[in-house]
């Protein structure tokens, strides 16, 4: 991740490599986006939390995920404190990027076009998540 931020949870680019699968690499440490529909937990309803593929601090709950019609996971709100954002000008956009604030993953990005309560729509590569149903 080219940043000179410092993140709590810090590893080499070779850790990195090593804990991730390449997919997942390519998403969180590369900045890459996965192919839309492509990720089961898109479809995934149960009660729970979403957290970091890369550091496993949680970022989603269930209940603030809806269905945007995109092919990622969308949300309306992250947990307090779990996610940073920074202003992202790739490909000749200005869009909000959305990464781990423990772990400086890149997730996806934010727009202003989902529900209510909050009208955001933290559009989310499903690859960069994992999910623990609630017991």
């Amino acid at each position: 991740m080219a940043t000179t931020e410092r993140f709590p949870v810090e590893k080499t680019d070779d850790e990195w490599r090593r804990a991730l699968t390449p997919q997942q690499y390519a998403v969180l440490r590369g900045h890459g986006t996965e192919m839309p529909g492509s990720c089961a937990l898109l479809d995934e309803h149960r009660p729970g939390t979403f957290s970091c593929a890369g550091c496993g601090q949680q970022l989603f709950a269930t209940g603030r995920k809806f269905e945007s019609g995109t092919g990622w996971p969308s949300f309306f709100a992250p947990l307090e404190g779990s996610i940073a954002t920074t202003v992202d000008r790739a490909f000749g956009m200005v869009r909000t990027e959305v990464h781990c604030s423990r772990c400086g993953g890149h997730l996806g990005h934010v727009f202003p076009d989902g529900p209510p309560p909050t009208g955001q729509r933290y559009c989310i590569n499903g690859v960069a998540l994992t999910f623990e149903p609630t017991p």
